[in-house]
């Protein structure tokens, strides 16, 4: 009985290779960015001053959740994938990022909470699928 090799993880390469680490260091990037965004833009909704250090002061928190979700759990590997990549990031972000609020004085309600999930799942989730996407294409495009 042949033995058949495993089936390539979702946004993996077919030939088995790791992502280069210029991948992973691009999506870590990429991430921090968009949560730069998502603090930015509350910041702005909600007429703050202090631009620069008032976006830092709200992402610091939210930062450090995404950091701990690519380092505890070796995210680099598949640094491009939804599943499980996106989603642990996504909630090791909005979870570490509440958590460090509330430990440090901050504003941790509900309607917040339920705000952070929704914007970041669509940030960090969002490229990653539309990455997947562009990926697909281009398959499609060189296999035809």
């Amino acid at each position: 009985m042949p033995l058949s090799a495993p089936a390539p993880h979702q946004n993996q390469p077919l030939d088995g290779r790791r992502p280069a680490p210029r991948t992973a260091i691009l999506a870590a990037a990429a991430d921090a960015l968009l949560i730069l965004l998502f603090a930015a833009i509350g910041r702005d909704a909600h007429q703050r001053g202090e631009i620069v250090t008032g976006v830092l002061a709200t992402a610091w928190p939210f930062l450090a959740g995404a950091a701990a979700g690519w380092l505890v759990f070796r995210l680099w590997r598949r640094p491009l994938a939804v599943w499980p990549t996106g989603v642990v990031i996504w909630l090791a972000t909005v979870a570490v990022g509440m958590l460090l609020r509330a430990l440090t004085g901050q504003v941790v309600v509900l309607p917040f909470v339920i705000v952070a999930l929704i914007a970041v799942a669509v940030f960090l989730l969002g490229w990653r699928l539309l990455a997947a996407g562009v990926r697909r294409l281009r398959s499609r495009r060189s296999g035809s």
